[in-house]
């Protein structure tokens, strides 16, 4: 693809020189234009190239450029220009890329009039890589022709750069970190204050009553389903989720009983029953980031991934398919518990991640409240005596070098994601699929392949599926 128009223009009439790269390999996995235009920003990342966002307010909108391997400091923007900027919606920059023929913002000040804001880092390097404005393509400036198209930019420092960010965790206590972060918001100055202590609701008492069934070794169908039945929500639920076509049940699911003899399974129904009652427990909050995947909906997709992975494992190698099932309902539980926790900062952590849809919300965690919502979620699951190996899949499930106890759990919802955030469901950074974790996992590519084919296939029953849960 060539460079769009209007950056030849802007270069040529400037009579700047430059060199075009592409990042496109055909050979490479993954097809469609979403795939790469996801690896695309992701290539800018690696080379340490250049990237723009477009902020906006109520006065208007502003350019700002920012190498692609940092995270934007949006509060450090805002106070540059005593504004409240946040990123603007997919929705609108469809019709500023119509407008302009563009597929990305290109790395370029003065693009489309706007006024321009420059980290200082971006003037460091004699020669630099920026964003064409295509989704395969690159351009290749010297430092003295980039600082040529400057005029009338402002260059400050509004950006973090992210390898310290997304370094793994070495405290092993998660609790103490907590604490430790709520006790720096002075520090921080944060202005409303949190409590000492983490007020949280207690597990609800039908995820108790599942939890002591489940090490009951006299447990049968009838305990369950009474269970599930005392909650006439959660069995609406299960009922629900078994009568989908997702599973194809000859005749109608009529009761609880009838989703645990003809369809799902003892296990199943419930570690589905345990994890549709925990997602209950916490609100979902109204102000998520815009254009994110709905929490019921990922939840529903990220447990259907596993259980199809989990049943290409060979029998020898098959961890816990209800563990696996269940770790992966509760994927993103501590996005639940994040709202609940820190309220003031929630929002705060959802504009940034609009800003910087490149990176994992990790980074932009740290860089906020010093801590993660997986530690606050394997933290509360531990608190709530939940199995180590559910506690653990949710605390390490981003990192696929963890090798402790039950650490198979966690490479599951790992791969699980990444399967997903190819398709476009879930945010965070686009990769291939790694093979040393298929391998590890005792899985092939082809089977990985296989079983991610066969989600998306399903994605009508899926979203149904999801819907029902208020996905």
């Amino acid at each position: 693809m060539p460079v769009p128009t209007s950056v030849k223009q802007l270069l040529e009439t400037q009579n700047i020189a430059y060199q075009v790269s592409t990042t496109r390999n055909e050979s490479e996995e993954g097809t469609g234009e979403l795939w790469h235009q996801l690896r695309h920003q992701q290539y800018l990342r690696h080379a340490g190239a250049a990237k723009s966002l477009i902020l906006q307010d109520h006065k208007g909108r502003i350019q700002v450029l920012i190498r692609a391997d940092c995270l934007l400091d949006l509060s450090a923007v805002n106070q540059q220009f005593g504004r409240e900027f946040t990123a603007v919606p997919e929705t609108e920059l469809r019709n500023f890329f119509d407008q302009h023929q563009l597929q990305s913002i290109p790395a370029l000040p003065q693009i489309a009039g706007l006024q321009s804001v420059v980290d200082h880092r971006l003037l460091q390097p004699e020669e630099l890589l920026l964003d064409a404005g295509a989704d395969s393509q690159l351009l290749g400036l010297k430092q003295a022709d980039f600082q040529q198209i400057l005029t009338d930019a402002t260059i400050c420092d509004i950006a973090v750069p992210l390898a310290a960010l997304e370094q793994p965790d070495t405290l092993n206590d998660d609790e103490t970190q907590i604490r430790h972060s709520l006790d720096n918001f002075t520090r921080l100055r944060i202005k409303q204050r949190l409590e000492d202590t983490l007020e949280l609701p207690p597990l609800p008492e039908t995820a108790q009553r599942i939890i002591k069934l489940r090490v009951d070794p006299n447990a049968d169908i009838g305990d369950l389903a009474n269970i599930v039945e005392t909650d006439p929500s959660l069995a609406a639920q299960v009922v629900g989720w078994a009568a989908s076509p997702y599973y194809s049940a000859p005749g109608k699911i009529k009761s609880i009983h009838d989703a645990i003899v003809r369809v799902l399974g003892f296990d199943m129904v419930l570690n589905l029953a345990l994890g549709l009652a925990l997602g209950k427990t916490l609100n979902m909050p109204a102000d998520g980031p815009r254009g994110a995947t709905p929490y019921w909906r990922k939840a529903v997709y990220t447990a259907t991934t596993v259980e199809a992975l989990v049943t290409a494992i060979p029998r020898e190698h098959r961890p816990s398919f209800g563990m696996a099932y269940l770790a992966g309902l509760l994927n993103n539980f501590g996005y639940l518990v994040l709202a609940e926790v820190f309220p003031p900062y929630f929002t705060t952590i959802n504009r940034y991640s609009e800003a910087n849809p490149q990176v994992g919300h990790q980074a932009i965690e740290r860089h906020i409240i010093d801590i993660t919502r997986e530690q606050l979620a394997g933290w509360l699951m531990d608190l709530w005596n939940m199995p180590q190996e559910v506690v653990i899949a949710l605390r390490y499930q981003n990192d696929p070098d963890y090798a402790g106890e039950h650490h198979e759990y966690a490479k599951l919802v790992y791969l699980a994601q990444l399967l997903l955030r190819q398709q476009g469901i879930g945010s965070g950074p686009v990769m291939a699929t790694p093979s040393q974790l298929c391998s590890c996992l005792h899985l092939t590519p082809e089977q990985v392949g296989a079983a991610i084919d066969g989600i998306m296939e399903s994605s009508t029953e899926l979203n149904n599926i999801a819907a029902q849960m208020g996905g």
